[in-house]
């Protein structure tokens, strides 16, 4: 069996506590046994946990640990007292330890203890559930677990090891099948609860199952916890009942009480719950549900109450008229409950849906008198009176906010005037004088309003009412405004078509009049689909719907609905009078024409190495010919390999552009460009599969571009672009692939492996060259990019191409036969061809078919040099390697004097000139190490010890005219090579001239963080040098190629100006324009986030500055525009447009009930907002601790105001009742509150304390501790009664 040690009391002590009393016993007797000091602290807290009216000692309170012996005897159960009595802090990271014996564990290997299985289970425990895990095994071999962490994370960790690392039993338990929802607990928490606590799996049969047993799953131990737990519940479940008492219905109220004060004192003291139905259910049953005894206690009192009140109780029928019941009733039924406290007699009213009038009064005969007195009382204090008034005059009986019935209801606040919608009645009820002279009044208003005001009723197609009323209510509004009438729209869902209109009867007439010739010209309108292509609907609605808007505002009766995109189609519907229909619909159809002219795209090709002139200076070039020609140009991303520009336009304009951009290229090249007329119908053929043979073509004749018209336009025109000599190759080829296209063309595939490809077309072409001159027949090789590496094409003649395969099979036959060969190579140049990782070697075996060359090991003296492939590739070899020795043999060292500071511009970005060189002219060059300081001193020589300085220097170096070592450059090669290698080199040395910008724009030139001065350093290729602010210098130096330092020097002229015309611009811009405004007004100015102040700045082009609020020395009215001068006097003049339209506007503070403000205000503002919105105001609640919670701020021009006013006094009336009923609704079902006087605290007190002790007392306890600690430990006096440790 498991034993687990809890280092947290609440599990022991909640464990503890379901026990039964005789349990109890047992466990403290036989604990009392082992550990007689301990548990007597224990029993004492348990048994004794009710009799606490006295403080409790100090030792109780904050018990002693245990002795040394007893906690080495129990080192597992926890110790004493500190199990129980008083409540531990839950510490928020618990340890608990767990002992799983050798016979119960699962993995017993003990060659892989913290290893294996059993580690990586315990890895998954601590990763899911979050808790620490730390293992150790015993000398008895069991297995202890230390767990720490949250409590619920150790509470799984717990469960999960128990599960996976501890063999697992099961047991069952029978316990009634009602008990089983308790075990489960509200769902299903008790259950998981206990699981957790106990470690165990428990399965409960579900509720269509008969059977009662409950299995349970776990360890021994866990099992037997889980067995008792369920036992308890079942236990407990058994003491209580539920009984059911069979009472007249008429008897209920008395046994209820009055206000159900009776039942409830009945439940309060018996501790049984009392259900009894409310009037309103038809049903004599009282339910009864608590502990066996007292349920029976509560039975024996209702019994005795309805067996006395059904022998002392009669009854008397009234008749009283169904109107008055309610009075009788009373708000809640308070009045019945009255009569019942003050007379103790019940009143019983018919139901509401019944037609009796009968009221039975039921209690003792002589109480009966005096309820019934109370009875006609109740139903004669208040009568229901009438007035006629039509049902449109209703709301002008009842004022703005209500004002005409408020002067009513203040002087009789106990009439209550109702207003039934539909109805020509108004219904007053109350106390009869009141409701006399009330309804004198109200009929007084009617027949003055009947005299002064008129309505009409006009049928209007319910179809056209959302046009009526416009646009956020736009045209209804107008019409209210304008004629100072009401117009009642029905709303959609009634599909009516009666509208009614209120007010003067000069302003009913004219609304009239409107209304009708507004339908009259709906009626005349027309719906037109115009078919527009999907993909120009986004273009046409525009950016944030800009477009649309437009041209809605070009035509405002027509009403313009796009598909939506989801349904891919094409029609646009159009909506409004014939005429404008017909206008828009041009219109549109214009604009599409447009959108299809502006859609033709042509690609250009332009070389690479040109795409940065096109672009020019930040753009300039490109954005020029965009904005001169009207179109779109994109080029490909500069780390792509495409050389293809796209340009996207008017067909006119996209050719305009396309001719200045092909300019471009040809003044920066000696571009040439031919046209040739080849038959349309022969340009697929030379195009090629996938444009392998055009292609072809093109990479042959050195790269040209060769440009074949758009198919299907007929024409035969085709664009050959590029250098001169390598144009007319081209075309050349070009005409004569034609001509045997045209006359006769045969084709043939042949295979090869890839690395005899090279071979076959040899250098620089010249293999294929002389196959297809000496046959005609074309050959064809894969691009990189072609799946079939192998194949090759031949095309032409078909006894050319027969030809022409004929000798390449035969090159590949010799190719395929493998032969070995070997040559004589000086060992003294081994190490030219094996340096660089054998660079050369790799480049003669792709150049030569694969051959493969092998030279002796490095230390061996052999000469002798192995060659294996193809022999023609072998043979090749061979001739080439005694070429790179009779180079080798032949090579001569030049010096080459460039100053080291110029090496770096020399060798270019990453070495790349240099490589250009070593490639172009077969030579080696090599660069001196740098010196430290290269600059020569100006400063004396300085001696030591009588020698003087660089005596042992060489003579060449003390030759102040001979070139220095840091500045000599070795290149190595055949004389005439290293000669013009040399030439090269020198070309490469960078020239500086100097160019006079004003030193007030060199910042401007050097950008931010450089990137000014680097982009123009990278585009003309030069150094640019600004001198330092400190020496105000105007020169600036440029230092580059001699070619590139005239484009450099233009360029920095060019941004020169640029800065100068900015310069001038930004005074121009810096214009101050200072408008005195009012301070209140400056938040209207500046609009809702910004939204206002931003616009204007936008519109024109200025800065605007408000003054600091916390700057006390700057005027507080004034605000400072910046810009232009004629930008800022129209901001200027926008803004004091808008504080002229915000002097008209006033403020009225409305008393608005706080309890609706939440409601008015709407879920994140957007009901207060659309109120704002109708309405044109501002509206401002109070804050949250403001004086006047009610008062309300709306402002605004005169009229929106007060219209606002009375729609958010009309939303108040219509909330607050809704309000109110909650509030009394919420009154009725909180339960009645018994407030108990409770004496004030005394805080925690304990008797015996240590500090209340004398000083001998005192004296004593330290000695005892002091003696009672093991050896060797210090102990401090815990009681501060003596210093000594």
């Amino acid at each position: 069996m498991s034993s687990v040690a809890v280092l947290t009391q609440e599990s022991f002590a909640e464990h503890r506590s379901g026990l039964v009393p005789q349990q109890i016993k047992e466990r403290e007797d036989s604990t009392e046994r082992m550990h007689p000091p301990v548990v007597s602290a224990l029993s004492v807290a348990t048994l004794n946990s009710e009799e606490e009216s006295d403080p409790p000692t100090y030792k109780d309170a904050f018990p002693p640990l245990p002795e040394k012996a007893a906690c080495l005897e129990s080192a597992q159960e926890p110790a004493g007292a500190w199990g129980n009595k008083i409540r531990p802090i839950k510490a928020s990271v618990i340890t608990q330890v767990f002992h799983v014996p050798l016979e119960e564990r699962k993995y017993k290997d003990m060659n892989q203890f913290g290893e294996g299985e059993q580690a990586k289970i315990c890895l998954e425990i601590m990763q899911r559930t979050g808790a620490h895990l730390e293992l150790s095994l015993a000398k008895d071999q069991g297995l202890s677990i230390m767990v720490s962490g949250k409590l619920d994370a150790v509470m799984k960790a717990r469960k999960d090891i128990v599960a996976r690392l501890q063999t697992q039993a099961s047991a069952t338990v029978a316990i009634p099948k009602e008990h089983h929802r308790f075990v489960i607990g509200k769902n299903g928490e008790k259950l998981q609860d206990l699981e957790l606590k106990t470690a165990t799996k428990i399965q409960i049969p579900r509720p269509d199952d008969p059977s009662n047993q409950i299995k349970i799953t776990g360890t021994k131990e866990g099992i037997e916890k889980a067995r008792h737990e369920v036992l308890l519940i079942s236990a407990e479940q058994d003491k209580r009942a539920v009984e059911r008492l069979e009472v007249e219905k008429a008897f209920h109220p008395f046994i209820a009480g009055p206000y159900n004060r009776l039942v409830g004192e009945i439940m309060q003291e018996t501790g049984t719950r009392i259900n009894i139905p409310p009037p309103s259910v038809n049903r004599t049953e009282i339910v009864f549900t608590g502990e066996k005894e007292q349920l029976a206690q509560a039975v024996a009192r209702i019994k005795k109450i309805y067996e006395e009140k059904k022998k002392k109780t009669t009854t008397i029928a009234v008749e009283v008229k169904k109107s008055q019941h309610k009075y009788v009733i009373g708000p809640k039924g308070n009045s019945l409950q009255e009569i019942l406290e003050r007379t103790g007699v019940s009143v019983e009213i018919p139901p509401s849906d019944s037609i009796s009038e009968t009221v039975i009064l039921r209690g003792e005969p002589e109480k009966l008198g005096q309820a019934l007195t109370e009875v006609y009382a109740k139903a004669n204090s208040f009568t229901v009176s009438s007035v006629a008034a039509p049902s449109w005059l209703h709301r002008f009986i009842i004022g703005k906010k209500g004002q005409n019935l408020a002067k009513i209801t203040q002087q009789m606040p106990k009439v209550h005037i109702e207003f039934t919608e539909g109805e020509d009645k108004i219904t007053l009820e109350g106390p009869t004088e009141d409701v006399s002279v009330a309804q004198e009044q109200i009929e007084g208003m009617v027949k003055d309003l009947i005299n002064r005001m008129d309505y009409v009723e006009i049928n209007i197609d319910h179809k056209f009412h959302r046009h009526l009323i416009g646009k956020s209510g736009a045209n209804i509004n107008r019409i209210k405004d304008q004629y100072k009438v009401s117009v009642r729209i029905p709303p959609d869902s009634e599909k009516s078509n009666l509208i009614r209109i209120e007010g003067d009867p000069q302003g009913v007439q004219q609304a009239k009049r409107e209304l009708l010739e507004l339908a009259s010209r709906m009626e005349n309108e027309r719906t037109k689909d115009l078919i527009i292509e999907q993909r120009f609907h986004r273009t046409i609605i525009g950016q944030k719907g800009e477009r649309i808007r437009e041209i809605r505002d070009k035509f405002p009766e027509v009403i313009i609905n796009f598909p939506d995109p989801a349904q891919k189609s094409d029609i646009v519907q159009l909506r409004g009078p014939k005429n404008e229909v017909e206008k828009c619909t041009k219109y549109m159809q214009k604009m599409v024409a447009d959108l299809v002219e502006n859609s033709y795209s042509i690609s250009v090709p332009i070389f690479k190495q040109f795409h940065k002139n096109i672009i020019g200076k930040g753009g300039a070039n490109i954005k020029k010919i965009r904005e001169e020609s009207n179109t779109k140009i994109d080029l490909p991303a500069e780390n792509s390999n495409s050389e293809t520009i796209i340009i996207t336009g008017k067909r006119a304009n996209c050719e305009a552009a396309r001719s200045r951009i092909l300019s471009i290229q040809k003044d920066l090249a000696n571009i040439a460009e031919v046209e040739v007329s080849i038959p349309a119908k022969l340009h697929n053929s030379l195009i090629g599969t996938k444009g392998r043979l055009i292609r072809s073509i093109m990479e042959e004749c050195g790269g040209v571009h060769i440009h074949f018209p758009v198919e299907g336009s007929g024409s035969d025109t085709v664009v050959i672009r590029g250098p001169s000599s390598d144009v007319e190759k081209a075309k050349k080829q070009l005409l004569h692939l034609a001509e045997e296209k045209q006359t006769k063309s045969f084709t043939v595939d042949i295979r090869a492996k890839p690395e005899y490809h090279k071979f076959l077309i040899g250098k620089g072409g010249g293999k294929i060259r002389k196959v297809r001159d000496s046959t005609g027949a074309r050959v064809i090789f894969p691009a990189a990019e072609d799946k079939d590496q192998d194949l090759i094409t031949i095309i032409g003649k078909e006894d050319a191409v027969r030809e022409a395969q004929k000798e390449l099979e035969a090159l590949i036959q010799n190719l395929d036969n493998v032969v070995e060969d070997s040559m004589l190579v000086d060992p003294k140049h081994h190490r030219h061809f094996v340096i660089r990782r054998g660079q050369v070697l790799r480049e003669i075996a792709e150049e030569y078919g694969g051959v493969m060359v092998s030279f002796p090991r490095s230390g061996t003296q052999s000469d002798k040099v192995t060659l294996k492939g193809a022999k023609d590739c072998v043979e090749a070899a061979k001739k080439r390697i005694q070429e790179i020795i009779e180079d080798l043999e032949a090579q001569v060292t030049l010096e080459c004097a460039i100053p080291q500071k110029f090496h770096r511009s020399v060798m270019g970005p990453k070495g790349s000139r240099i490589q250009q060189i070593t490639r172009d002219f077969s030579v080696q060059i090599k660069f001196p190490d740098r010196e430290e300081n290269p600059v020569h001193s100006a400063e004396p020589v300085v001696q030591e010890n009588g020698d003087e300085a660089g005596e042992g220097r060489e003579a060449k170096d003390s030759d102040p005219g001979s070139p220095r070592r840091c500045d000599i450059i070795i290149i190595s090669g055949r004389k005439e090579k290293c000669e013009a290698a040399k030439e090269a080199l020198e070309a490469l040395v960078p020239v500086t001239i100097e160019v006079e910008v004003p030193f007030d724009l060199h910042r401007y030139v050097i950008g931010q963080k450089g990137s000014g001065i680097r982009k123009m350093m990278d585009e003309f290729e030069v150094n640019i040098h600004v001198p330092a602010p400190e020496l105000q210098s105007d020169i600036i130096a440029i230092t580059g190629l001699a070619a590139n330092l005239d484009r450099a020097k233009a360029g920095l002229l060019e941004r020169v100006k640029e800065l100068q015309a900015e310069q001038e611009d930004r005074a121009l811009r810096s214009f101050k324009l200072s408008v005195t405004v009012d301070p209140k007004y400056h938040p209207k100015i500046i609009g809702r986030k910004g939204a206002v102040i931003t616009q204007i700045r936008l519109e024109h082009d200025v800065n605007i500055q408000f003054p600091d609020k916390d700057d006390g020395n700057q005027p507080q009215d004034q605000i400072t525009i910046t810009g232009y001068e004629k930008n800022t006097e129209a901001a200027r003049d926008a803004i004091l447009r808008i504080v002229g339209e915000l002097e008209q506007m006033v403020s009225e503070d409305v008393p608005l009930d706080h309890r609706v403000h939440a409601r008015i205000i709407g879920a994140r503002g957007k009901a207060i907002r659309k109120i704002m919105d109708e309405f044109k105001v501002d509206i401002r609640f109070p804050q949250s601790g403001a004086p006047d919670p009610n008062c309300v701020t709306v402002t605004g021009l005169p009229e929106n105001v007060e219209e606002a006013i009375d729609h958010i006094l009309n939303l108040e009336e219509e909330y607050l009742a809704d309000v109110v009923d909650s509030e009394v609704l919420q009154v009725y079902m909180k339960p009645p509150v018994h407030e108990e006087a409770k004496a004030p605290s005394r805080g925690f007190v304990v008797r015996d304390a240590p500090w209340t002790a004398s000083s001998s007392e005192k004296g004593a306890q330290c000695l005892a501790l002091r003696a009672a600690a093991p050896p060797g430990l210090a102990v401090r006096c815990p009681l501060r009664t003596c210093s000594t440790v």
